[in-house]
């Protein structure tokens, strides 16, 4: 696993979201700064917590111009469903075949309960809009992740 770091170029990618709407990252950058945030599986009680984080810090981030983008290997269906339930208020990404986590390195060999397995490592970006990688967050809990990057941020 080679993790994209600060300094870097991100992987420019086009994955439908939870209403089956193509989402550009190159787009979402024409507004401003981007989050991208990967979390291993929708509906999942650590990434119920991470991603009503970010919903519930939405109007703090839109305030700074931030767009948040999830990204896991779950299929539109289900992320439709993990969005409505939770109320979520920005775009889940579907990466079935894991492309864009490998691009930004973030899939790979995984460890649990004695298993090990691939999957994808809960890292998140902050994407300029320069395209380059501003920040790697990768020293949080999925409860704190958003007091985490909205700190970040108010330190720029």
């Amino acid at each position: 696993m080679n993790t994209l770091t600060a300094g870097d170029n991100a992987p420019l990618f086009e994955l439908k979201n939870q209403n089956d709407k193509l989402i550009s990252l190159k787009e979402c950058l024409n507004i401003g700064p981007v989050l991208v945030y990967f979390y291993p599986k929708a509906s999942t009680p650590g990434c119920t917590v991470q991603a009503c984080g970010l919903r519930d810090s939405m109007q703090e981030l839109n305030g700074l111009k931030v767009t948040v983008l999830g990204i896991s290997p779950d299929p539109v269906p289900k992320l439709a469903r993990f969005a409505q339930k939770q109320e979520l208020n920005f775009s889940l990404l579907s990466d079935e075949d894991h492309a864009i986590a490998d691009a930004f390195g973030v899939w790979g060999e995984k460890k649990f309960m004695g298993k090990v397995y691939d999957g994808i490592h809960r890292l998140s970006f902050l994407v300029g809009q320069d395209g380059k990688i501003s920040h790697l967050f990768n020293k949080f809990k999925t409860k704190d992740h958003h007091e985490v990057v909205l700190e970040h941020l108010k330190q720029d």
